[in-house]
């Protein structure tokens, strides 16, 4: 079993999971040179980024039948201090081109191009022993490869566009091979100058090893439009081996009970786990969730799944913070905040003074008692990831006034903030008034539970494609007067 296979390390006293210099780290052969500004003249380390949890979202049909784009959680999540938010900012890197950077006549590559070469077979269920199957390439160093796909999908990078950047800054012509390889994937002049300042080291790896490298990820199932969000997030994942890390940390996610088949989804949304040290870091990780945080051993893949930063966060800070914040502000006790943790891992990512205080507040001044706004919390955690202003508010306010219920209903039906109320609530409200099927008294929120499909046979008694073409209407009308208060 994988956690017997670290039971009879010691435990630290206290965990300290994030790659900063006094914590133990065990580099891969590959050694990982800090990042260099060189415009500005400075040398820093630069450590490693956490990932977006907004890629590997929960399902939407885990509270309830939701086949229909109604829900909206997650939609604004507060994170907290202890999480990377420049991972926020997807477009960080504009693909707009400068356009001092573009040759009126580019030139073309001298050299004739190779055929395109043959995909690689790869086992249809990667166990850790397929991974040796996976690695290796065939190219030449400095010799480009690119696939009749790629170069009508990409372009090339020219090489009078290097020069260009060549110009700007010290981009060794030696660069070029890798560079125009890389262009493939998307990557454009801005997106170099960003990984040139932020890791420079990493373009000088040869074209065969980031090939090869490239080649491995893409095999696991990482897709071929992610790369680019992985280089922009983790560039120094061109200087991993493939033997000595990318395999051995593709067998631990496999070993703790990730499926194969989102194994890239893991990566894409953490690439910077490579840079952690499988037994000193990851591994620590995992027993901590499940002997400190007492998250079960058959919840744990989910619980990655759900959130793979929490693989790279500062898991004891998180708990231990977020742990005395609801015992002592709710009275929540522990079997509630493990429940709350497995369903949402998330929650140890949100801010507690910018994100889950105010929401607990807010619930407070609409008349909840702590013991409603637990029951809420253990049963949808997501409302803590909900803007206030923007979500929470409106869906309230469409409560008591228009659907005439008392919040007391909201502990019974808490998935009603889930829902969205442009495309859910109003909707079915005003379609089942127009049919004067609404009951008198409080608007039955059950009704806002079940497909669009279920609703119109047992609440609306009529066709699909009639309550579709209705909501379509009603947001057709909505958005015009929107336009009309803009102007």
């Amino acid at each position: 079993m994988f956690f017997d296979s670290f039971s009879h390390v010691s435990r630290p006293k206290m965990l300290c999971l994030h790659p900063i210099a006094h914590r133990p780290f065990v580099p891969s052969p590959s050694r990982i040179a800090p990042s260099v500004s060189h415009r500005a003249g400075i040398g820093f380390a630069v450590c490693s980024s956490h990932s977006n949890p907004r890629i590997l979202k929960p399902n939407r049909g885990y509270f309830y039948d939701d086949d229909d784009g109604g829900s909206e959680l997650e939609e604004y999540p507060p994170f907290g201090d202890d999480f990377d938010l420049e991972e926020l900012t997807s477009n960080r890197h504009s693909d707009k081109k400068p356009t001092n950077f573009y040759s009126l006549v580019p030139n073309k590559r001298p050299g004739s191009q190779k055929p395109p070469r043959k995909d690689k077979v790869i086992p249809a269920k990667i166990s850790s022993r397929d991974l040796s199957y996976i690695s290796g390439s065939t190219t030449k160093p400095n010799q480009i490869d690119l696939s009749t796909k790629e170069k009508v999908e990409h372009g090339k990078f020219t090489l009078s566009r290097f020069q260009k950047l060549a110009e700007e800054l010290d981009f060794d012509e030696k660069w070029f091979p890798l560079i125009e390889y890389l262009s493939t994937f998307g990557l454009k002049e801005t997106h170099f100058i960003s990984i040139y300042e932020r890791h420079m080291p990493c373009l000088q790896i040869n074209l065969a090893s980031a090939r090869e490298r490239l080649d491995f990820l893409i095999g696991i199932g990482v897709k071929h439009r992610d790369i680019k969000r992985i280089l922009l997030r983790q560039p120094q994942i061109l200087e991993y081996t493939v033997e000595n890390n990318l395999k051995s940390h593709v067998s631990f996610l496999l070993d703790i009970g990730i499926p194969q088949s989102r194994i890239g989804q893991i990566i894409t949304a953490a690439p910077s786990l490579f840079s952690y040290s499988v037994e000193l870091s990851l591994k620590p990780t995992i027993r901590y969730l499940v002997e400190e945080v007492s998250i079960k051993r058959s919840n744990l893949s989910k619980v990655i799944q759900l959130s793979p930063q929490i693989l790279v966060q500062r898991i004891d800070n998180s708990w231990t913070s977020r742990f005395s914040f609801l015992s002592k502000e709710l009275g929540a006790p522990r079997e509630s905040i493990v429940k709350m943790v497995t369903k949402h891992p998330q929650l140890l990512h949100y801010s507690i003074e910018d994100g889950i205080s105010p929401r607990i507040d807010f619930l407070r001044s609409i008349g909840m008692r702590n013991s409603d706004i637990l029951k809420v919390l253990t049963s949808l955690t997501q409302v803590l990831s909900l803007s206030l202003e923007d979500n929470l508010k409106p869906k309230y306010l469409y409560l008591v006034n228009d659907l005439n219920n008392e919040v007391k209903s909201l502990t019974k039906y808490p998935m009603y903030l889930s829902l969205s109320l442009e495309q859910r609530i109003r909707p079915r409200h005003r379609f089942l008034v127009s049919l004067k099927k609404a009951p008198k008294g409080p608007f039955p929120l059950s009704s806002l539970v079940p497909t669009d499909a279920s609703f119109c046979q047992q609440w609306a008694g009529t066709t699909l494609e009639k309550y579709l073409a209705f909501r379509q209407s009603l947001l057709l009308s909505d958005l015009a007067k929107k336009y009309e208060r803009r102007r």
